[in-house]
């Protein structure tokens, strides 16, 4: 079984920001963008965090926003 693997960037004048992630990164990928946001030693500002994490969301539906799936059919009574 393969895994999708999405892909978010932001170039920044001479820097690039590249992240990979699957759907079971999700989370650790924006708590890498914050944590790239509050770096002062990067250009990575809170405003791509934002953006950037609107893409991710985008891409990955959250799990809790999902409908839940069922195994089988249903019956009405």
């Amino acid at each position: 079984m393969s895994r999708q693997v999405n892909v978010v960037a932001l170039v920044k004048n001479n820097e690039r920001y590249l992240f990979l992630f699957d759907d079971e990164s999700r989370e650790e990928v924006l708590q890498t963008m914050g944590r790239f946001a509050a770096n002062d030693d990067l250009s990575f500002s809170w405003y791509d965090a934002a953006v950037l994490t609107q893409k991710v969301q985008s891409l990955v539906p959250n799990v809790r926003d999902t409908p839940a799936r069922t195994t089988g059919p249903q019956v009405s009574r």
